[in-house]
């Protein structure tokens, strides 16, 4: 039986665990948190997740909350104009919805399926000398956590990365008693151009049905104003201060808010990165890569859960058709660079998002779906299929060509 270790006990690295487990393997994770230490503490990501990364957990059997989880069929996307007014705001309805899982629920839940199954769940601050030593013990080692000593072993990759620091102050708060909307859409995303964006989708927490609010700031810009916001009732305050200057009809939806638990709040900074997938330790030998320890997205595109979900179906087949075979550094690049294959539309999708300010031809393309459900549905899918929506996103002279061809 070959044997596996995983460093970190996130999204990829429970659903590989799970998926090698399954196969046969014995896998070990090691975690530096429990799993009720994990459900306790603070929020850890929006984890909006849609229909074809949804699809790899259930192959699994690991939807475990469906009947729980508010699903969101229906999305808006707006924009404010110079004088406050609504530049546009439309809505598009997904051909299969999507879903936010607090990972608070998701990961201890997952912990516990993972032990019962059989699998050795190591609740230990792993070192770079550990790694050394798993690498004695294991035919591989993979890392899924990017912090840290161990998150320095993978080397930026500088040729596939579009920025080399934050592109926005974050804050995320999770709420409950915001109003629902009356064109019933249940998840969106708001761009104020050159100040930042505004998300909000429904979502299951572990205090039951929320809503999560998503701040991306442009930094330096008058939205970064989230310094000394340290109390759960100053976060609220704040949320509303900035919907009221910036989106208003948001903020009448607001107006009663509360934090869904003390917890429920997040800030932060963290340049989108990519990196090598392969981890050279002191010894010489190597480690592989996956979920944020080799692909680290700004969240305002909804890849993170998304592509650590995928990037744990594709290793978890790769793996098993590997069979006994030595894992190499060759085979190691190439698992990744198929994973790339996917990965990349969506860190391309998220860039084009995140460009300040907003390039003429994705403006167009917003206020033209405004009028035309064809465009509407076509930017839309770029949540589920990012490489759906190139090249005719980022490239002026396609946008004409996409548009002059669907709209009348």
């Amino acid at each position: 039986m070959r044997r596996i270790a995983i460093i970190g006990a996130g999204h990829s690295g429970l659903q590989l665990g799970l998926g090698l487990l399954d196969a046969g393997y014995e896998v070990t994770v090691i975690s530096n948190r429990t799993g009720d230490e994990i459900h306790d503490g603070p929020i850890m990501s929006s984890q909006v997740m849609f229909d074809p990364c949804l699809q790899t957990e259930r192959d699994m059997g690991l939807n475990f909350w469906d009947d729980q989880c508010p699903w969101m069929d229906v999305l808006s996307v707006a924009a404010p104009g110079p004088d406050g007014t609504k530049l546009f705001d439309w809505t598009c309805a997904l051909d299969k919805p999507c879903q936010s899982l607090d990972q608070r629920v998701k990961f201890p839940g997952w912990m516990k399926t993972f032990t019962e199954r059989g699998g050795d769940l190591v609740i230990h601050e792993a070192t770079v000398e550990d790694l050394e030593s798993y690498t004695e013990s294991y035919d591989l080692v993979l890392v899924a956590a990017g912090k840290g000593d161990i998150g320095k072993l993978f080397e930026r990759d500088a040729a596939r990365c579009t920025f080399d620091k934050p592109q926005r102050a974050l804050a995320l708060l999770f709420v409950k008693n915001m109003q629902a909307r009356e064109d019933g859409a249940t998840g969106g995303l708001t761009i104020v151009p050159g100040i930042g964006e505004y998300l909000y989708f429904r979502a299951l927490t572990t205090s039951g049905i929320c809503d999560i609010m998503l701040f991306e700031a442009v930094i330096g810009g008058p939205m970064d104003s989230w310094a000394g916001i340290d109390s759960p009732e100053q976060h609220t305050e704040k949320g509303k201060e900035i919907l009221q200057t910036f989106i208003p009809w948001e903020a009448e939806r607001c107006k009663d808010i509360e934090l869904s638990d003390a917890k429920a709040i997040l800030k932060g900074r963290l340049p989108p990165t990519v990196r090598k997938p392969i981890g050279r330790l002191p010894s010489g030998k190597h480690v592989l890569g996956i979920g944020d320890a080799v692909v680290l997205n700004d969240p305002l595109a909804g890849r993170g859960s998304n592509s650590a979900a995928m990037a744990a179906s594709i290793y978890l087949r790769r793996i098993r058709e590997h069979a006994d075979k030595p894992f190499s550094d060759e085979w190691m690049q190439s698992v990744f660079e198929e994973f790339w294959d996917w990965a990349q539309w969506g860190v391309r999708f998220t860039n084009i998002q995140l460009l300040v300010p907003p390039q003429p031809q994705l403006v167009e393309i917003l206020m033209t779906a405004q009028n035309s459900e064809y465009v509407r549905r076509a930017f839309v899918e770029g949540f589920n299929d990012s490489a759906a929506v190139f090249p005719w996103l980022d490239d002026p002279a396609e946008t004409e060509k996409f548009l002059s061809q669907h709209v009348s």
